[in-house]
């Protein structure tokens, strides 16, 4: 009797923290969760580009004009059908993850405006791409309308990362500190602009390259020898960048956090660096440009997290900001 009580007493507990008022603990996995979904919906999305199955669902929001699911069409692959088809459902993931993340920020015990206005930004993101990937179906893949729905997906994963970062930051008004010189500052923003820059240059590439999602696409005319180079300067740029934001970091004794960011940046950079040239030394290959975009969306997260690396913290740092989440979740489950 006793061991089905305490039983009964833990499972109670857990339920509590559950279904409980949510912690800046709590918000944070939502938030990390949102940038893991994002990331899989894009690189997703870039399968389905190289596999050709860009119009595998021809119509929209159904997927062949008589259903809302794949059925049986002459002219379109199964394959390609389901492909796309299984991209599209991906939608209602990130749009579950999105909505969690803004319950957790509504219903913290003290509500922080700042967070609430990032954690909007998941579903209002998700409910703009469903709309424009209309479009991108209805423009049979313009490279254009693609380039966009790529660009809009970076900006959802700045903004959950924004939102994870911040729910352990200090609170808007409160004290807090600069852990790097402010010019140091100024190279961190600085190295996220070209790193946006060098998104947006590749997503033209990619729209002049061969992996258009279907052979009815039009592609950017641009030389691709061209584009490609431009890509790389870039991506020269970048790195250059990177370094010397790692170096200012080193001789300035910055926090760890802050230079361990820094060079976990320029490490993928590298890696990506590697599977750029291969991949063009090959012929762009399908599986290595899928491989490509994967790296890109790293990229772009390893940046932000130096940018909110040497950004000003205080009172909620992270480790103290989850050391107190916990208290939080104990008292919250302990009480009556």
């Amino acid at each position: 009797m006793n061991h089905l009580l305490d039983r009964t007493r833990r499972h109670a507990v857990k339920s509590a923290r559950i279904v409980g008022p949510p912690t800046l603990l709590t918000l944070r996995r939502w938030a990390l969760a949102a940038v893991v979904v994002n990331i899989g919906i894009t690189v997703t999305g870039a399968a389905v580009r190289v596999s050709g199955s860009g119009l595998g669902c021809p119509t929209w929001p159904r997927c062949t004009p008589e259903s809302f699911t794949p059925v049986a069409h002459a002219e379109i692959s199964p394959v390609n059908m389901a492909i796309e088809f299984g991209n599209r459902m991906l939608t209602f993931l990130v749009l579950a993850v999105g909505v969690a993340c803004l319950i957790a920020a509504l219903r913290l015990p003290t509500r922080r405006p700042d967070l609430v206005r990032l954690a909007w930004l998941q579903p209002i993101g998700v409910a703009f791409q469903g709309l424009w990937g209309g479009l991108v179906v209805r423009s049979a893949l313009n490279p254009v309308t693609v380039s966009v729905h790529f660009l809009v997906s970076v900006g959802m994963i700045a903004a959950a990362y924004a939102l994870y970062a911040r729910a352990g930051q200090a609170q808007d008004g409160s004290v807090s500190r600069q852990p790097v010189h402010r010019h140091v500052r100024t190279l961190a923003f600085a190295l996220v602009a070209a790193v946006f820059v060098l998104l947006v240059v590749g997503v033209v590439v990619t729209g002049t390259g061969p992996h258009s999602g279907d052979e009815m696409a039009s592609r950017f005319g641009f030389d691709i020898e061209t584009v490609a180079r431009i890509h790389a300067d870039v991506a020269y740029v970048v790195v250059g960048l990177t370094f010397a934001l790692a170096f200012a970091l080193h001789i300035t004794d910055a926090p760890g956090y802050a230079r361990r960011a820094a060079w976990t940046l320029l490490a993928v950079e590298a890696s990506q660096g590697v599977v750029g040239y291969v991949q063009y030394f090959l012929g762009v290959p399908a599986a290595l440009v899928n491989l490509h975009v994967l790296g890109a969306t790293l990229v772009w997260l390893c940046a932000l997290r130096v940018l909110f690396a040497t950004g000003p913290r205080g009172p909620r740092d992270l480790p103290e900001a989850v050391a107190g989440d916990r208290d939080a979740v104990r008292v919250s489950a302990s009480r009556p």
